[in-house]
């Protein structure tokens, strides 16, 4: 006989959260490591908003952050190397892009073949990028 799988939504209702509010706090948090670890990202009040302005990895255009960890005007999570590659969601493997930029990647090199060396060439250089990019997390504070 079969286990019947059981859905426990009461774990999530007894921390005030939603299965999925949960996955959007997670990601939140993901973003301020991100931000937090690249020394292009400066705070600054743009609006009357206190928040991170920083650039995007691979244009170099202006994105921005709020203190709460959500991405502002056409800001992006961008994985480096994709999960469909065996990319993870680890803080070196992460940077914040514009939308363009990262709907363009996804298009041109996410699609490539794991073992294709011009998409090896470009990840390998974003990776290098996003290193050249890092700070600790103490400068931050």
């Amino acid at each position: 006989m079969a286990r019947k799988r059981r859905n426990k939504p009461a774990v999530a209702e007894r921390h005030g959260a939603t299965p999925a509010q949960r996955g959007s706090i997670q990601r939140r948090q993901r973003v301020l490591a991100v931000v937090r670890s690249d020394a292009t990202f400066q705070r600054a009040v743009w609006r009357g908003q206190e928040l991170w302005l920083g650039r995007c990895l691979m244009c170099g255009k202006g994105v921005m952050v709020d203190d709460a960890g959500r991405l502002l005007e056409q800001a992006t999570l961008e994985h480096i190397v994709p999960r469909t590659h065996g990319g993870d969601d680890s803080i070196e493997n992460l940077a914040i892009a514009c939308a363009r930029c990262n709907h363009q990647k996804g298009a041109r090199v996410d699609s490539l073949t794991q073992n294709d060396p011009r998409r090896r060439e470009i990840v390998l250089a974003l990776l290098q990028r996003r290193r050249e990019r890092w700070r600790d997390a103490e400068e931050t504070r």
